[in-house]
C-alpha cells in the first residue's frame, strides 16, 4: 500500500538558492562537491560498471525470493491529484513494487537543499525524486544520480519522441541523467468576466491593470512570482527575453549587461512596484499566486500551466469558468516564456535501480505522462501526446498549436553545473532591483561582474 511522508521542514544547506535574506554565502557543500568532482569524474566509470553489477545482483535477488520492493519517491508537495493517481495505476501494473512518497516543500531551494544533503551523504532512503530542470548538470558533475543510457537503450526508448530541449535540459557531458517528466512555460491567466482579451504588450498590461483594478470585486490587477528564489529568475528571465536580452549566449559567454536587459528589468520593476499588484508581493511564489487568483482576488496572473486545473475546479475556484489563459504579452523583441519543467531522477545509491528505472520509465512515459497532464494540467513532453483526443480535451491550451510552439521555442536557463550560483547572484541583484534599493542597470552591471567571476572560478 503506497504511503506518503510529510515532511515538517526541509534540511537547509547555507544558502543555496536564497530565500528572502539579507546575506547569500557561498554554499559550503557546493565548494566540497567541486573539490571533489576531480575524484569524482574519475570514479564515474567504476561506478557505473559497479551499477550494472548491483543491478543484477539486486534483480536476481528480487526474483527469487519473490518479495516486494518499497521505493520512496520524493518531490515537491502536489495541490493536484496527479501524482497519488500516477502512483496508484504504476502500482496497479507493478504488484512487486510499492511505492512511498516523500512530500517536500514547494520552494524549489528547499528541495534542492535537502537532495543535496541527502545525496552528498550518499543516503539511499530516496530512490527516485523529481528535479527541477536546472538541476541535471549539477547533480550528474557531482555524481549524485545514476545515468540512464543503458537503460534507455535496453528498453528501446526513443528520445526524439521528446521535446529537444526537455531532453538536452537532462544531458550533460553527453550522457543522460534524468527523463523529462513534464514541460512548462509561463503563460497569462485573465478572467474573462473582467477583460474581453489578454493584453498582447508589456504595457498594454500596465494600462489594462490600472483600468480594471477593483472590478468585479478584485484586490489586484496583476500577480507573479517575487519572492527571492528561483521563481523571481523565471519572471526576469521572461522580461529579459522579451526585449531582446539574454544571460548567457550560445558559447557560454555571460551578456546580460545590455541595454536590452536594463528595459526589462525596468518593465518589470514597474509592475513590481505597481499599486495594482498585493503590496507583499515579495512573499509570492506559486502557491501564493494559485490561492489569491482562485479567490477571486485578481483580474490577471502569471504562472506555469498546472494552474488551470486549479482555477477550473468549481469545488476550489471562485473564478471557474471565468478564466482564459494566453500567451505572455509581447516586449519590444517577441513575446517569451522560460523553459520550465521537470526531469526525473534515480539515486546512485539506491538499492533498487531496477525498479526505480521502471517507475521512471512509467512516469515519463505516454500512460504516466496522460495523467500528469489530465490531472495535474502539466504539459507532456512526448510531442506526439498533443494529438491525443484525451489530452486535448483536457486544456483547451493542450489543443492550441501556438502553445505547443511556445514549448518549442521556451528560453531555457543556462545548462551549467554552477546554475545554482548563477541563480543565486540573479535571485539577489534582481530583488534588490525589484525593492527599488539599486537601479536596473546597477542589477544588470552588478550580476554581469558576478557571474563572470563565477563562471572562471
Amino acid at each position: 500500500m503506497k504511503k506518503s511522508l510529510y515532511l515538517l521542514s526541509a534540511l537547509a544547506l547555507t544558502a543555496t538558492l536564497a530565500a528572502c535574506g539579507d546575506n547569500v554565502e557561498e554554499n559550503d557543500a557546493n565548494a566540497d562537491n567541486e573539490m571533489n568532482n576531480v575524484n569524482n569524474n574519475d570514479m564515474n566509470e567504476e561506478n557505473n560498471d559497479l551499477d550494472e553489477e548491483e543491478d543484477n545482483h539486486n534483480e536476481e535477488a528480487a526474483d527469487d525470493d519473490g518479495e516486494t520492493v518499497t521505493l520512496t519517491y520524493a518531490r515537491g508537495a502536489d495541490d493536484t491529484p496527479a501524482n497519488e493517481l500516477l502512483i496508484e495505476a504504476f502500482e496497479e501494473e507493478h504488484p512487486h513494487i510499492e511505492i512511498d512518497m516523500m512530500d517536500l516543500p514547494n520552494d524549489t531551494g528547499d528541495q534542492h537543499d535537502h537532495y543535496v544533503t541527502s545525496l552528498s551523504a550518499q543516503d539511499s532512503e530516496i530512490d527516485v525524486f523529481d528535479a527541477d530542470v536546472i538541476w541535471p548538470a549539477e547533480f550528474a558533475q557531482a555524481d549524485y544520480v545514476m545515468e540512464l543510457d543503458r537503460f534507455i537503450e535496453q528498453d528501446d526508448i526513443d528520445m526524439d519522441e521528446y521535446f529537444p530541449g526537455t531532453v538536452e535540459a537532462g544531458n550533460f557531458d553527453g550522457r543522460q541523467w534524468a527523463m523529462p517528466k513534464f514541460s512548462d512555460a509561463g503563460v497569462l491567466y485573465y478572467r474573462t468576466d473582467i477583460l474581453d482579451e489578454a493584453p498582447a504588450t508589456w504595457e498594454e498590461l500596465i494600462e489594462v491593470a490600472e483600468e480594471s483594478q477593483g472590478e468585479a470585486d478584485t484586490s489586484y490587477s496583476y500577480l507573479m512570482q517575487g519572492d527571492q528564489y528561483e521563481g523571481l529568475v523565471t519572471n526576469a528571465i521572461e522580461f529579459i527575453a522579451a526585449y531582446g536580452g539574454e544571460v548567457v549566449d550560445d558559447e557560454n559567454n555571460v551578456v546580460i549587461e545590455s541595454d536590452e536587459t536594463i528595459r526589462g528589468l525596468e518593465v518589470m520593476a514597474e509592475i513590481y512596484q505597481a499599486d495594482f499588484v498585493p503590496n507583499n508581493i515579495n512573499s509570492f511564489q506559486e502557491p501564493e499566486t494559485d490561492n489569491a487568483f482562485v479567490e477571486g482576488e485578481s483580474v490577471m496572473a502569471r504562472n506555469w500551466p498546472y494552474m488551470q486545473s486549479i482555477v477550473n475546479d468549481e469545488e476550489q475556484s471562485q473564478v471557474a469558468g471565468d478564466v482564459e489563459i494566453a500567451a505572455l504579452p509581447e516586449g519590444d523583441e517577441t513575446a517569451a516564456a522560460t523553459l520550465g519543467g521537470w526531469q526525473t531522477m534515480i539515486n546512485r545509491y539506491s538499492e533498487h535501480p531496477e525498479e526505480a528505472w521502471e517507475l521512471v520509465k512509467f512516469m515519463t512515459g505516454e500512460e504516466g505522462q496522460k495523467i500528469t497532464a489530465i490531472e495535474g494540467g502539466s504539459p507532456p513532453t512526448l510531442e506526439h501526446l498533443y494529438e491525443d483526443d484525451e489530452v486535448q480535451e483536457a486544456s483547451e491550451l493542450f489543443a492550441d498549436p501556438e502553445f505547443v510552439e511556445t514549448l518549442q521555442n521556451a528560453v531555457p536557463r543556462p545548462v551549467s553545473p554552477i546554475y545554482p550560483e548563477l541563480s543565486d547572484i540573479m535571485q539577489i541583484e534582481i530583488s534588490r532591483a525589484m525593492a527599488g534599493d539599486i537601479s536596473p542597470e546597477e542589477a544588470a552591471q552588478n550580476m554581469q561582474e558576478d557571474m563572470e567571476a563565477a563562471m572562471e572560478d
